[in-house]
């Protein structure tokens, strides 16, 4: 009689409670939540725990952190400047950097032309699970690149591209997508949250012990936010954002997270027929060029990572002929605007109830500090007023609750940034303003959001 097989099974666990279920279930039994019993492989306990962080495989002892002697990683050059400022000055050997984007937006492009400079002096492996080795060598030849020392590998099986990546050895590893790899231990599709969990983690210790830095493409929802599990973000080293209209000529990678760099880091990328340029000078691009003054237009000084930028902000204010007015905002925070115009009426003087009020960012950049406070209230007063603003004058600063003009950070170094673009005069809190000043610009030092409308309106 012949010898029954039994046919491996995998384990359902929910994410709420951790509870190990024989099949799936809509809801938990145990703490009865909702659609949180997900997949997950039914490995034994060594092979499910086998750590990726650095430790020794079958247990690690605990040494004094004072005994931990630092040591500096080594960085590699992508030959793309703005990616390597995003990164915190280059590629990390080791680290996984996860890379999020609409349809389109530049995510293949930008990593293709990243290759190929990276493959001039190491070992590459381009791993496409969406586009065929025709389609992708088509695009290199339309960018003009060489592609040497650059090897494609059409695969979407995380264990046979681990098996190649193992026999190639390659310094710098690139997956597209991580949504369309699979491995072969849970049953699930491609681009469910435990496959996408499972085949990341699959990478992220494959990176730790063979030394290779990994770029992993991931799809975005309609929301924007990387498609899969929140976690995936968590294990990854480093995580990049493409920001900006996909059918404009600016494209921006702003750094999330960053292990071995600074946070809120961006690059800015110009779309050409050849592939991603790098801008050098992205204040220059962001820039008005009216001709002459304009009602609702200003120019502050931002700052993204350790770059201080200047970007112009337009603000529209217009009758409204519905019961809530509408408070529209792009590239910046709809709340805070709702509650700056608060403080614009309580301590300025300026009701807003019952106008319409739109404020844009010019460029698609997304502005998430405070320093931007000051300048969208001037504009929105400048728009309301139907005053001009002086085009040579720059404006930063946080506007606090009571009214007060609050200090922000590198107040000296966004001074120099408008100096060395012509501002004439900037406006900027009193505790960021050195004593001895600059002598190229003429500093209105403000203490409250009235001080400021006087400096203006004068």
């Amino acid at each position: 009689m012949a010898k029954r097989t039994h046919k491996a099974r995998n384990a359902y666990i929910c994410n709420a409670c951790g509870v190990r279920l024989p099949k799936w279930s809509g809801q938990c039994p145990d703490c009865g939540a909702w659609n949180l019993v997900e997949e997950a492989p039914d490995l034994p306990a060594a092979a499910g725990r086998a750590g990726y962080a650095g430790g020794v495989e079958g247990g690690s002892e605990a040494v004094l952190l004072t005994a931990v002697e630092p040591q500096e990683r080594a960085r590699l050059g992508s030959g793309i400047a703005e990616l390597d400022r995003v990164l915190g000055g280059g590629l990390v050997q080791g680290s996984v950097v996860l890379i999020g984007g609409d349809p389109g937006i530049g995510k293949s492009t930008l990593l293709l032309q990243a290759c190929a400079a990276l493959g001039q002096g190491h070992p590459v492996l381009y791993v496409s699970g969406e586009e065929s080795p025709q389609q992708v060598g088509l695009r290199a030849r339309r960018l003009g690149l060489t592609g040497e020392g650059v090897h494609l590998l059409p695969e979407t099986c995380v264990e046979r591209v681990l098996a190649r990546a193992a026999a190639e050895r390659p310094r710098i590893m690139v997956v597209d997508s991580i949504q369309t790899l699979h491995t072969e231990l849970l049953q699930s599709a491609p681009g469910s949250v435990s496959q996408v969990r499972e085949t990341a983690a699959q990478l992220v210790r494959f990176a730790k012990q063979a030394d290779t830095a990994i770029f992993l493409v991931g799809h975005v929802t309609k929301e924007g936010a990387l498609a899969g599990p929140r976690v995936l973000e968590h294990m990854v080293d480093t995580v990049l954002y493409f920001e900006g209209e996909g059918a404009g000529p600016l494209r921006l990678i702003r750094s999330i997270k960053n292990r071995f760099g600074a946070v809120n880091e961006l690059g800015v990328f110009a779309m050409t027929d050849r592939g991603l340029r790098e801008v050098s000078n992205p204040s220059a691009i962001f820039l008005s060029r009216h001709t002459e003054s304009v009602s609702g237009s200003l120019i502050m000084v931002t700052r993204e990572g350790t770059r201080p930028l200047m970007v112009e902000v337009q603000a529209l204010v217009d009758e409204s002929p519905l019961a809530n007015p509408r408070r529209v905002t792009l590239g910046l925070d709809q709340n805070r605007l709702a509650m700056l115009l608060a403080v614009l009426h309580r301590h300025g003087g300026v009701a807003m109830f019952d106008r319409d009020v739109f404020v844009n960012v010019v460029g698609g950049v997304r502005i998430t500090e405070t320093a931007a406070d000051l300048p969208v209230l001037l504009a929105v007063l400048s728009s309301y007023r139907d005053r001009p603003l002086d085009m040579a004058l720059a404006v930063f600063g946080e506007v606090g609750l009571s009214g007060e003009i609050r200090p922000v950070p590198n107040g000296p170094d966004r001074l120099r940034e408008a100096a060395k673009h012509g501002i004439r005069r900037v406006i900027a809190p009193a505790a960021n303003v050195p004593k001895s000043g600059l002598q190229a610009l003429d500093i209105v030092r403000v203490k409250s959001l009235s001080e400021a409308i006087e400096a203006v309106l004068s």
